[in-house]
């Protein structure tokens, strides 16, 4: 009879919020809907009234019940948040941050309850499961999230495709390193059948843009992609059970109460806003604080063009002298540095370094045990008693930033890596890259020495095969509107070397110009660059571009996008300071002239340095007259680029 009762009030309960309810921008143009349809949770989202999500499934299945299906909507409450930060090493110094909130309470038939918190600003919507106790229970397996996007079947899509696990170089993938598809159909099949990867973006016709990814996830959960296109639906898929070599598990498993991470949609009628969000960071807080700020800066890195033989005492020093010369903050030591140099001689090096006023960063393997990596050092970071060992010898040698590398794999167990190596670093006073890695979803405000990841087919593939050569451009004008739009990028490019090798005679010839180079500087946003001049680049190449590379920013106090398309051209404007770098690179076959509209960046006005290529001619600086800011005429050649400095 108490269980009829208690059937009848949830039933009574839900009959009057059956209506949907929604939750609109600040600005009243972007609009969620959430709503029950045959007891199943769904959502839709419009901008300025046009559909760009349809009717999208919402919940999760776990080891303790469907909160998918059969599914109540009992409560709804509403609520505003308001935050203002600053953060040195994203896209934009200073946050203001607005949204309105809704809370949805969903229960079953069994009275388990489910919680979606919604937040909408203006262009982003970020949400995220909200799970209680359930009964007596406190913990729970999430076995699949049900969360879909169902977009107009007139979209097309830019994605990427999720490896294979345990393939590629040494058995180390999935690493986000594969090519993407472009203004493809919606149904197009992943390469590899796992789906695609965050972040993934989608042109719904003539009506917007939606860019989807996810930020907040920590060692709590497991890092998701998306799966293929099924029944109308991308969802989010979890991690493969054969990833860093079987080792964890693929369903992650969270205390009650507790929540997901954030799934985050940035929504608009133009590109500048996907360009420019920064909802990764808005929604997430940091989880810890350090005995210092990140240390930003360039370095040089031999290893990129010198490759494995460089690593020794010679070259490293000559490397650092590079640094020195250009006025570099750091200088990357890479793999092999403990067999080539030996720890008995690196406190060497390393006073070599600091004589110089150049900051070493070391290389290391994430382990030994889930792939087959040789590079060494190895099992130095994937367990606690020999990393923090490891991490005093560093501090006690004055290392205060290392590249860690090889990870393979989203599980909840390598989430956990991560933070356990960016938390013991920080104790140290040690910077962490990491590379062969993941996407950073939040992590340059969670973890504050979290300064640099690659996750994206970087500069060293350039030497590797030649296609990568013939893709440069293609590929650059990709990242300001994917990759790099929702998280920093470890991409240590700017080649001047003609070709990719040390004697700059033999291997890949390269396609661009050094516009196009010295464009990317600008374009590739992470607070720690390791740019891939070599020492001789000194005096082959044009003394304006090295002029150039000596004064170039990593970090940046504001972001706009000035004009491009994914895939065909980009131009974008970045500010530190009072100085405005707005960098343009071309991928089509053909130039591209513009008319640049600057008129948002400000006080840009009067004169201005322009950096470009032009055929048949060397690069070098020119002054032009900014007459008209709405109208700035620019001529960026096939493989080409700019980089135009204003005040």
């Amino acid at each position: 009879m108490k269980k009829s009762v208690l059937n009848l009030c949830l039933l009574l309960s839900a009959s009057a919020w059956a209506a949907p309810v929604d939750v609109l921008s600040p600005d009243g143009r972007l609009k969620v809907v959430s709503e029950i349809s045959d007891g199943r949770p769904v959502y839709s989202v419009t901008y300025d009234g046009k559909s760009i999500l349809e009717k999208s499934p919402l919940g999760i299945k776990s080891d303790v019940g469907d909160l998918s299906s059969d599914m109540s909507l009992v409560e709804s409450k509403r609520g505003q948040v308001s935050k203002s930060f600053d953060q040195d090493k994203i896209k934009k110094s200073h946050i203001e941050y607005k949204a309105n909130q809704l809370i949805t309470t969903l229960k079953n038939r069994k009275g388990q309850a489910l919680d979606i918190e919604w937040l909408v600003s203006d262009n982003d919507i970020a949400f995220r499961y909200l799970i209680p106790c359930q009964g007596d229970t406190g913990a729970m397996v999430i076995n699949e999230e049900v969360t879909g996007f169902r977009f107009p079947k007139e979209t097309t899509v830019f994605l990427t495709s999720q490896s294979d696990a345990m393939i590629g170089w040494k058995r180390t993938k999935p690493s986000y390193e594969e090519f993407y598809i472009t203004d493809a159909p919606l149904d197009s099949p992943s390469k590899f059948g796992q789906g695609f990867t965050f972040p993934a973006l989608f042109r719904v016709g003539d009506d917007g843009w939606a860019l989807l990814t996810e930020t907040g996830v920590d060692g709590y959960y497991c890092a998701s992609h998306l799966t293929d296109y099924k029944d109308g639906v991308f969802s989010i898929a979890y991690p493969m059970p054969e990833e860093n070599n079987g080792n964890g598990t693929t369903a992650p498993g969270i205390s009650l109460p507790g929540a997901t991470p954030w799934r985050t949609i940035t929504v608009a009628d133009n590109l500048a806003p996907i360009v420019e969000t920064t909802i990764p960071w808005n929604v997430v807080e940091p989880r810890y604080e350090t005995m210092r700020p990140a240390r930003p800066g360039r370095g040089t890195w031999s290893w990129i063009v010198w490759q494995d033989n460089s690593m020794n005492m010679d070259d490293q020093k000559t490397f650092i002298d590079l640094a020195a010369d250009l006025g570099y903050e750091h200088i990357l030591i890479d793999a092999g540095w403990d067999k080539n140099i030996g720890y008995d001689r690196m406190p060497e090096l390393l006073g070599y370094a600091k004589s110089k006023g150049v900051r070493p960063a070391l290389w290391y393997s994430s382990s030994g045990h889930w792939n087959d990596i040789v590079q060494s050092p190895i099992n130095k970071m994937d367990r606690p008693i020999v990393r923090k060992k490891e991490m005093k010898w560093l501090r006690d040698n004055g290392v205060e930033c290392i590249k860690v590398d090889f990870f393979g794999g989203d599980k909840q167990e390598t989430m956990r890596l991560y933070e356990d190596i960016l938390s013991d670093a920080a104790d140290y006073g040690i910077d962490v890259i990491f590379h062969g890695c993941t996407l950073p979803r939040g992590w340059e405000r969670m973890y504050p020495n979290h300064v640099g990841s690659e996750a994206v087919f970087a500069s060293e593939n350039l030497i590797f095969e030649d296609i990568f050569c013939e893709m440069e451009a293609f590929h650059a004008t990709l990242h300001p509107f994917i990759r790099n739009s929702v998280a920093l990028m470890e991409y240590g490019g700017t080649f001047f070397n003609k070709h990719m090798s040390r004697d700059n005679k033999s291997g890949w010839k390269r396609r661009t110009g050094d516009g196009f180079e010295i464009a990317t500087a600008v374009l590739f946003q992470n607070p720690v660059q390791n740019f891939a001049i070599t020492p001789n680049n000194l005096t082959d190449t044009p003394a304006d571009a090295i002029s150039f590379m000596k004064e170039v920013p990593t970090t940046w106090d504001d972001t706009k996008l000035i004009d491009g398309y994914p895939g065909k051209y980009v131009v974008l404007a970045r500010r530190n300071g009072n100085k405005w770098y707005i960098a343009g690179v071309n991928a089509l076959k053909t130039p591209v002239k513009l008319k640049l509209d600057l008129s948002s960046l400000g006080t840009v006005s009067g004169s201005a340095t322009i950096l470009a290529d032009e055929k048949g001619k060397d690069l070098k600086a020119k002054t032009i007259k900014i007459k008209n800011t709405k109208s700035v005429p620019v001529e960026i050649l096939p493989d080409g680029g700019f980089v135009m400095i204003a005040e």
